[in-house]
C-alpha cells in the first residue's frame, strides 16, 4: 500500500511517499480502506508523533488519526462490523495514522459512518466532535440551562461544541472574529464576543457554568475567574498539559475513542441536527500543503481533508 510518512524537516512538515505491506488485523482490530482523512496541522510537533508509547524516539510516523472508509478485513473476535461496511473513526495516537491506503484500528474506535455525509465530510467528525462531546459531558458535566462559554467558537472543535451545547439546552456564549458571527448564531450561539477588541470578562454578565477553551494561554488563565466555584473549566490547548499551574493541568484533557458516542453523533448528523464543515479537499499527493498551511481557496471553516482511495462502486 502507498503511505505518506513524516520525514525530518527543520521548518515544515515534509512527507515522503513509501510503499509498505498491507497490514493484517490482529485480535480485536479492523483494517480500514481509507477514503479520506482530516488534517490537524499541529500534529507533526506532537509528542506522540515523535515518540512511541514507551517514550522512546520514533521516526517516520504516518500522520492523521481520524478518517472515513470501508472495512477491508476483520481480526478475530470482531463481530460488530462487516467487510465493505462504511465506517468512520480514529485510531491510537501512537499508531500509524490514515495518510495511507489502509490503516489499522481497534473495533471500539469505529462506528458506522453517517448516512447523509460524503466520505470527505465524515472524515472531519470523529476527533473534533468527540472532543466537543467529551469536554461538555464527561469533563464539564453539562446540564440543560447551563451557561457555556466557548473560546475559539469558529474552530473545528468550537463549531461542534456550540452546536452540541445548544442542542442540549445550554445558553451558549462564544468568542470569535466578527466575520464568523452570522455562522455561529445559526449554530446556536446566543452571545458573541469579538476577541480582537473585547475582553470577555468585561462583557459577560455573571459567572458561567462551563468554559470550553480551545485557545489556552492568557485566555484560559482569565477564564478561571468566570466560572462558578463548583463548575468546570475544560481545555484542549496542548500547552496546558505541561503547565505547572494545577488549575490548568487539571482542566486539560485528550479525546478518547468511544463508539457509543460516535453513534450518537452520527444520529444527530443523520437527523439534520448537527453539521460538520470542510474547509478544503486536497488529493493525497498534496497532503503536506495542508500541514504547512499552503491550501488556499477554502471555506475558512472546518478542517482540510485529504482524499486517499476513491469510493468503491
Amino acid at each position: 500500500m502507498k503511505v505518506l510518512r513524516l520525514a525530518k524537516s527543520s521548518d515544515s512538515a515534509k512527507l515522503v511517499e513509501a510503499t509498505l505491506a498491507e497490514p493484517e488485523p490482529g485480535p480485536g482490530q479492523v483494517l480500514v480502506r481509507v477514503s479520506a482523512t482530516a488534517i490537524t496541522p499541529t500534529e507533526p510537533g506532537w509528542f506522540v508523533t515523535s515518540h512511541d508509547a514507551s517514550g522512546a524516539p520514533r521516526e517516520g510516523a504516518i500522520l492523521s488519526h481520524e478518517f472515513s472508509g470501508t472495512v477491508a478485513a476483520l481480526g478475530s473476535s470482531v463481530h460488530d462490523f462487516t467487510v465493505g461496511q462504511a465506517v468512520f473513526g480514529m485510531n491510537d495516537w501512537f499508531a500509524d495514522g490514515a495518510l495511507a491506503e489502509y490503516c489499522l484500528t481497534g473495533h471500539t474506535f469505529l462506528a458506522p459512518a453517517p448516512l447523509r455525509l460524503a466520505p470527505t465530510q465524515a472524515a472531519t467528525v470523529p476527533i473534533s466532535a468527540l472532543t466537543a462531546w467529551q469536554g461538555l459531558f464527561q469533563h464539564g458535566h453539562l446540564h440543560p440551562g447551563d451557561r457555556v462559554l466557548v473560546h475559539g467558537g469558529a474552530g473545528a472543535v468550537g463549531l461542534f461544541a456550540i452546536q452540541i451545547a445548544h442542542l442540549h439546552g445550554a445558553h451558549v456564549i462564544a468568542t470569535a472574529s466578527p466575520e464568523d458571527f452570522p455562522l455561529l448564531r445559526g449554530l446556536g450561539a446566543k452571545e458573541l464576543i469579538d476577541y480582537h477588541s473585547q475582553r470577555f470578562e468585561e462583557v459577560i454578565q455573571g459567572p458561567v457554568d462551563i468554559v470550553f477553551d480551545t485557545v489556552g494561554g492568557d485566555t484560559l488563565l482569565r477564564s478561571f475567574a468566570m466560572v462558578k466555584h463548583d463548575r468546570f473549566v475544560v481545555t484542549i490547548a496542548t500547552t496546558s498539559e505541561s503547565s505547572g499551574d494545577p488549575r490548568v493541568k487539571n482542566s486539560f484533557f485528550i479525546v478518547k475513542p468511544n463508539p457509543r458516542q460516535l453513534m450518537e453523533i452520527a444520529t444527530l448528523i443523520d437527523t439534520g441536527k448537527l453539521r460538520t464543515f470542510v474547509d478544503a479537499v486536497v488529493p493525497f499527493a498534496d497532503a503536506a500543503d495542508a500541514f504547512n498551511g499552503k491550501v488556499t481557496g477554502g471555506t475558512g471553516h472546518g478542517k482540510v481533508v485529504v482524499t486517499v482511495n476513491p469510493p468503491t462502486l
